[in-house]
């Protein structure tokens, strides 16, 4: 239920939570579902996704959202989908390597090609997780991992790009100037700062693109440091004028 006292983008992000739950009540595994009791966990375990509306503890969550090999990765995604986004909003989901890892549970279940009524309420969930976050000084989880986690979900970086051009309060401009600081050493050896499953080279340039053209001026007013700002420059240049120019700070691939 919505606070209105809450920030809009808060207000917001609650009634997809709450969208979520009403779109995917009664959700269950298929009823022939199976994994490895000696690898994933007990035949008890399993039957708890056969059964609908009741909360897996973190530990099972991780070990289903996690697995790879379940036969309908749909299916198994719709049971725990409430549960699952609100762990991710709480910053409950700890991936051992990063939250695109989170982000490919959603890709494996095709959540693009699910009824429109399930579409739309896992695509609001992500545009307003998107937004809350970008609107918190202090979220649970870092933007610069969120972006991660909804492009791998997503197979697009453009329309999360996009609001973060909209959003120019302190926030957003908090929450750029922390990931340039996280991506520029990666971005610089043309690198993706994530592990990407599609399109990763197209990813990376329109990441660094986007840097390049919209975060100087905004990284400028936020106040750091000269330094940050001479590697968001150099990733405008390629070759020599990148490895030559007397900023290049000397990283080593």
């Amino acid at each position: 239920m919505t606070n209105p006292d809450q920030p809009p983008a808060r207000r917001r992000l609650t009634a997809a939570l709450d969208g979520l739950a009403a779109a995917f009540v009664g959700m269950t595994a298929h009823p022939d579902e199976h994994n490895c009791e000696c690898h994933w966990g007990s035949a008890e375990e399993l039957a708890q996704l056969k059964f609908p509306n009741t909360e897996l503890d973190l530990d099972l969550l991780r070990r289903v959202w996690q697995a790879p090999d379940w036969n309908d990765h749909a299916f198994v995604l719709r049971r725990i989908l409430p549960q699952f986004a609100t762990a991710l909003v709480e910053g409950s989901v700890e991936p051992l390597f990063g939250m695109e890892e989170a982000g490919r549970a959603f890709a494996r279940g095709h959540w693009q090609q699910w009824p429109t009524v399930q579409a739309e309420a896992v695509r609001g969930f992500l545009h307003a997780w998107w937004a809350d976050t970008l609107d918190d000084p202090d979220p649970a989880v870092p933007a610069y991992e969120v972006l991660a986690l909804i492009t791998e979900a997503s197979a697009t970086l453009t329309p999360w790009l996009t609001t973060w051009e909209t959003l120019t309060d302190r926030p957003a401009d908090g929450h750029l100037a922390e990931a340039a600081a996280r991506w520029e050493y990666d971005l610089l050896g043309d690198q993706l700062p994530w592990h990407s499953w599609e399109n990763e080279e197209e990813t990376r340039t329109e990441l660094t693109a986007w840097l390049v053209r919209h975060a100087p001026a905004r990284l400028r007013a936020h106040g750091v440091s000269g330094e940050l700002l001479h590697r968001i420059r150099l990733l405008g240049l390629t070759g020599d004028d990148r490895w030559g120019d007397p900023h290049w700070p000397g990283h080593r691939y």
